[in-house]
């Protein structure tokens, strides 16, 4: 069996000198004692995957909401592939793949229900009470929600994790920052790879959705330069090949074309901008882990098709206003009577939980609350608060 510190020694000999090595990190907030035969980032990857907000991720929306289908991707299928798209990046640049797969399976851990649209509206609801990002929310959850410990709130994650977390930034999120985790630098390059995965995903498996849902058609993407020459280099070699694998086979193509120009990319930054440690890739307030420019341009058009005609489709915005109403009416009901709340949620407002809440905090409570319901149970919630016919 391997020991921590001889798994350690492994990362210092294979990583490349611009990886986080585990027995570098800034570790924990709370000191705990390492673990025989696993280090900090692997200790931390596990924790993540065992928390009940991981698992809601399961029944939380990704562009679909959950009881529109079995197929569709939600959050947790979305992340999952975010994870091994990042950590097959991350090995071959020389990275920390523990450490890559630890921020990536927490990347969306703060997501309310109903995606990007049950996060602006949480936003607005919480606009005079310090507002709603779910990159804030999912160090919130890491660092006091989840409640597994005796001797402290949280799950107690790495500096660098936590870090990754709280830096997600994707051209569908906007970074946020916080003062303790140096909002001036950079996060390490494990945690841009995740960032960088996370578009690749989200971009090339909305289209597999949007596909597969009838919403758009094939035939409307041929316009589309990039979708063209893939799709003609795919038909010219296998002329007969059906419309359901031809469809995998595109998509499979047009990430396997991504993650290839984002190695080549990246790596060339990390030779011209002389990255020889992992603080001086944090210290360069430009990102290292890039696109190449060719790429970015010729991607645009598809971007563009995909915001045009599947998430503005009149079904996906028609569904996106009913979920922020759905949260809008929960939240007002929740504020107005707050003993409605669940024992673990309306303590929080007599004893203060695992924060100094008070009456003041009811609004944070209240948000917390609902971020951290899956899209059925907010739908359920909301029947069962406003239906006359249903049981309480």
């Amino acid at each position: 069996m391997l020991t921590r510190k001889e798994i350690e020694d492994i990362e210092s000999k294979v990583l490349a000198p611009y990886a986080m090595k585990a027995k570098d990190s800034r570790g924990r907030v709370y000191k705990e004692e390492e673990h025989p035969y696993r280090t900090c980032y692997q200790r931390d990857r596990d924790r993540i995957i065992h928390s009940t907000a991981f698992r809601r991720l399961e029944y939380k929306t990704q562009v679909f909401v959950n009881h529109e289908g079995d197929y569709y991707r939600t959050r947790l299928t979305h992340t999952l592939e975010v994870a091994q798209i990042a950590v097959s990046i991350a090995r071959n640049l020389g990275l920390n793949p523990d450490l890559t797969e630890a921020i990536a399976i927490a990347h969306d851990i703060g997501h309310p229900p109903f995606g990007h649209s049950g996060e602006q509206e949480l936003h607005g609801l919480m606009k005079d009470h310090g507002g709603f990002d779910h990159n804030i929310q999912g160090l919130r959850v890491v660092d006091i929600l989840e409640e597994r410990y005796p001797d402290f709130k949280g799950l107690n994650l790495s500096w660098e994790v936590r870090e990754g977390i709280n830096k997600h930034s994707t051209p569908y999120d906007e970074s946020s920052s916080l003062s303790q985790l140096e909002p001036e630098k950079s996060p390490t390059l494990e945690a841009q790879i995740v960032d960088l995965a996370d578009e690749i995903a989200y971009d090339n498996h909305d289209l597999d959705d949007g596909l597969t849902s009838g919403l758009i058609k094939e035939e409307d993407l041929c316009g589309i330069s990039l979708w063209k020459k893939m799709r003609d280099n795919i038909t010219k070699a296998h002329p007969d090949m059906n419309d359901q694998i031809r469809k995998y086979q595109m998509v499979r193509s047009l990430i396997n074309m991504e993650v290839t120009d984002l190695i080549n990319e990246s790596e060339n930054r990390i030779g011209a901008f002389e990255i020889n440690s992992a603080e001086s890739a944090r210290s360069r307030p430009e990102r290292t882990a890039a696109f190449s420019k060719g790429l970015v341009d010729e991607r645009k058009p598809l971007k563009k098709f995909l915001y045009d005609n599947l998430y503005m489709h009149r079904k996906v915005v028609g569904m996106a206003d009913k979920s922020r109403r759905f949260i809008r009416e929960l939240f007002n009901s929740y504020i107005s009577n707050p003993e409605q709340l669940p024992p673990t949620s309306s303590q929080r407002l007599k004893s203060g939980g695992p924060e100094a809440a008070g009456a003041a905090d009811k609004y944070r409570v209240v948000c917390d609350y609902i971020a951290g319901m899956t899209d059925r149970y907010a739908l359920n919630e909301y029947i069962r608060l406003f239906n006359p016919y249903e049981r309480m």
